[in-house]
């Protein structure tokens, strides 16, 4: 099975992936990891990335995917995957993708990362992120207001984990 925990930046992806990974032994992944070098700039310089711009990275976490798929390994990745069509993209692996969304408050997230240093994604960018993010019907929605323990567990309950 391949959890993908999809949300804006600020959301919490990498932290409670981090935590769900290691709850169940799985492999993590940040999709943060594969992005280009320029699709770090720009978005370090504050300018939403395109459809285009995430061509490359969405080929890149497709084979990590496809290779975790061949080993049968179960695999959590954090990934914004914020429009349909990433998601789509994304889950050509059928029914082992299974999508969690990170939610919370506006308000919460931005006071999250204007606490957070060293990140390369410029916290100008949450309200563009706000405004395409698109989960899947089927998406497990999870609140961000607990621990990153809590939240995982959570979305082990509601994936039967």
């Amino acid at each position: 099975m391949i959890v993908v925990l999809m949300g804006v930046t600020g959301s919490g992806k990498t932290t409670v992936g981090r935590a769900l990974a290691g709850q169940l032994g799985w492999t993590f992944c940040d999709a943060d990891d594969y992005h280009p070098a320029a699709n770090v700039e720009k978005m370090h310089r504050g300018i939403p990335l395109t459809d285009e711009d995430r061509k490359p990275w969405l080929e890149r976490l497709s084979r990590v995917l496809d290779d975790a798929t061949a080993r049968g390994e179960s695999l959590v990745l954090a990934c914004s995957a914020l429009k349909h069509v990433y998601q789509e993209y994304l889950r050509h692996h059928g029914d082992a993708v299974r999508y969690a969304c990170l939610c919370g408050s506006p308000e919460l997230i931005a006071a999250r990362l204007s606490a957070r240093h060293g990140h390369f994604m410029n916290p100008s960018l949450l309200a563009s992120q706000l405004e395409i993010l698109d989960p899947p019907d089927d998406a497990i929605r999870v609140d961000v207001t607990g621990t990153p323990g809590e939240i995982a567990r959570e979305i082990r309950g509601k994936l039967g984990l």
